[in-house]
C-alpha cells in the first residue's frame, strides 16, 4: 500500500539506539516470527538489544522494519507495534519531554531533539489559536514501508502524548493520504478518534487548549539535567571519525559556499568514485554529511545570533531562503522562524 509521496533516495546512515528494534522483535515474537529471523543480515543479536548505549544507523533499523513487513503485513502491525512506544522507550530524551511544564514545551523539545527518537517520518507542527496540526513527511521512506512507518510513528505519538498527560490524549482529526485500510477500526481504537482517508495530506490535530495544561511529572531540575544530557547525546552522535570525519571537517561553508564532492576529493587526494565508495563504506554520503555541516550550523546561527533566515541561508550556501527553508524543515520537522522562537520560549516562574 502506498501513499501519494513518492520516496526520494536519503542517506539512512544517522545514528540511534537499539530500543526501538527491541519493540519490535518483542511484538514479532509473540506472532510467531522468531529474533534471528527478524534480525538477518543487521548484525544484531537479542542480547544486545536491551543494551541502552548501543547505537546503529537508520538504516539497520529499516532492515528489521523491512522484515516484520515481509512476514506480518503492514497493515496490522504497523498500528499495533506504534502502541507499544511509551516514554521510557526513548530514554533520557523521555524523560526531558516527561518532566516539561507543559504539552507545548515537551512538544517543541521533541521537535529539537527529533534525532534521538526513533520516527523516519518528519512532523511538520502548524501552531493554530484552536488546533495545532502536525503533518507528516514521508517521501524519503521507502515506499515498501511508508504505510507501516506512518501507523506506527502517528501512533506512537499518540501513545507517547498520552504517557506526558496522564491520560488518553484526543486527538481532533486523523488524516492519511491512503487508502482505507482492512484495520481501520484499528487505528480509531488506537488514536481514539475515526481517521479520514484517501486525504490530500497525511496529519492529525490536537486541540490548542490541551498545549497549556501542566504536566503531572514536571519538573524543573529532572528537566535541566535531562535537557543537558539530550544536547551532549547530539553532540556525540554527531561526531564522525575515519573518511567521515575527514570530509566533514572541510564542508562547513566559505564565502563561496560549501566545497563540491570533487574539490574534497581532490584535497584528500584520490577520486572522486574512490571518495564516494569509502563514505558508502562508512555508512553516509558527501549529501549526508553536508546536510549535517549545515543543520550544526544553522542551529548554532539560529540560536545565538540575530542573523536573519535570509542571511543565514546565504551564510551556508543556499543561494536564496527558499530551499533552506525547505532543508530546515526536512532536518527538523519545523522551520527556521518558529526553531528560532523555541529557544527562546520564556520560561515559565521559579525557572520553567
Amino acid at each position: 500500500m502506498h501513499g501519494v509521496e513518492q520516496a526520494e533516495v536519503r542517506d539512512w546512515g544517522f545514528p540511534r539506539g537499539v530500543a526501538s528494534v527491541g519493540v519490535m522483535v518483542e511484538y514479532a515474537g509473540e506472532h510467531g516470527v522468531s529474533a534471528p529471523r527478524l534480525l538477518a543480515g543487521t548484525g544484531l543479536t537479542p542480547a544486545v538489544l536491551t543494551d541502552p548505549d548501543r547505537q546503529i544507523e537508520a538504516h539497520t533499523e529499516l532492515t528489521v522494519v523491512r522484515a516484520l513487513v515481509r512476514a506480518l503485513g503492514a497493515d496490522d502491525a504497523g498500528a499495533a507495534v506504534g502502541r507499544r512506544y511509551r516514554i521510557s522507550t526513548f530514554g533520557i530524551f523521555g524523560f526531558a519531554c516527561v518532566t516539561s511544564a507543559t504539552l507545548r514545551e515537551a512538544i517543541s523539545l521533541a521537535l529539537r531533539y527529533y534525532s534521538l527518537g526513533f520516527a523516519f517520518c518528519t512532523p511538520e507542527v502548524e501552531w493554530g489559536e484552536h488546533e495545532v496540526l502536525t503533518r507528516f513527511h514521508y517521501a524519503t521512506v521507502p515506499a515498501d514501508l511508508q504505510w507501516f512507518l506512518v501507523q506506527r510513528d502517528i501512533v506512537a505519538i499518540h501513545r507517547v502524548m498520552s504517557d506526558l498527560l496522564g491520560r488518553p490524549c484526543t486527538f481532533t482529526r486523523a488524516e492519511f493520504a491512503f487508502p482505507a485500510p482492512p484495520n481501520a477500526a484499528t487505528l480509531t481504537a488506537a488514536l481514539g478518534v475515526e481517521p479520514c482517508f484517501d486525504r490530500p495530506r497525511t496529519l492529525f490535530g490536537v486541540p490548542s487548549a490541551l498545549l497549556t495544561q501542566p504536566l503531572p511529572q514536571a519538573n524543573q531540575a529532572t528537566w535541566a539535567m535531562c535537557v543537558a544530557q539530550c544536547r551532549d547525546l547530539v553532540s556525540r552522535r554527531r561526531a564522525r571519525t575515519g573518511i567521515a570525519a575527514d570530509v566533514r571537517e572541510r564542508l562547513f561553508p566559505g564565502p563561496s559556499g560549501p566545497p563540491t564532492l570533487d574539490a574534497v576529493a581532490a584535497e584528500l587526494a584520490m577520486s572522486t568514485r574512490t571518495l564516494r565508495r569509502r563514505l558508502a563504506a562508512a555508512g553516509t554520503s558527501y549529501r549526508g554529511l553536508l546536510d549535517e555541516v549545515r543543520r550544526t550550523l544553522a542551529e548554532e546561527l539560529l540560536a545565538a545570533t540575530p542573523m536573519s533566515v535570509d542571511d543565514i541561508a546565504l551564510r551556508l550556501g543556499y543561494a536564496e531562503a527558499t530551499p533552506f527553508i525547505h532543508a530546515f524543515k526536512r532536518w527538523t520537522g519545523t522551520t527556521p522562524a518558529a526553531y528560532r522562537r523555541t529557544r527562546l520560549v520564556p520560561r515559565l516562574p521559579g525557572g520553567r
